[in-house]
């Protein structure tokens, strides 16, 4: 049988959670404002983004443009973003759940798994994958 090691430092814990929540907390006022530089503001030269839908963009530079693209023809609803869970998995590094919940229960919602990187005393987000957050069809809610 193999061991499985448990890679989440619950020292780090707290530090984990403050960074998660400023980050959402940017993320909500970016959504809040329409501001898709400020959305933008802690994503790394080379940060790898994985849309809800199965595109990869690869770069800040590439990645901007889309999202005020986005912002400006306002594709997502007025939303609030919560913090689902928080890891660290090596110092230095952040693996996060955060999802968009839609104001409108019909609204498109989703959840996005973060990677927050410590370089030089700021977090930058190194990369991230967002999935439509449809509970109803999850294996979760499945009875076999």
């Amino acid at each position: 049988m193999t061991q499985r090691p448990t890679l989440d430092d619950p020292v780090a814990r707290t530090t984990a959670q403050r960074v998660v929540a400023d980050f959402a907390a940017e993320l909500q006022r970016a959504g809040e404002t329409g501001d898709a530089d400020l959305y933008d503001h802690s994503f790394a030269a080379d940060v790898l983004w994985g849309s809800p839908f199965g595109a990869t963009v690869v770069g800040y530079d590439q990645l901007n443009p889309i999202h005020h693209r986005l912002m400006a023809g306002q594709v997502a609803p007025p939303s609030t973003f919560e913090v689902v869970a928080a890891t660290t998995p090596a110092p230095g590094v952040v693996v996060a759940q955060i999802r968009r919940r839609a104001a409108d229960p019909a609204g498109f919602s989703e959840t996005a798994m973060y990677v927050l990187v410590e370089r030089d005393g700021r977090w930058w987000l190194a990369a991230a994958q967002n999935t439509p957050f449809e509970p109803e069809k999850s294996a979760l809610r499945r009875t076999a």
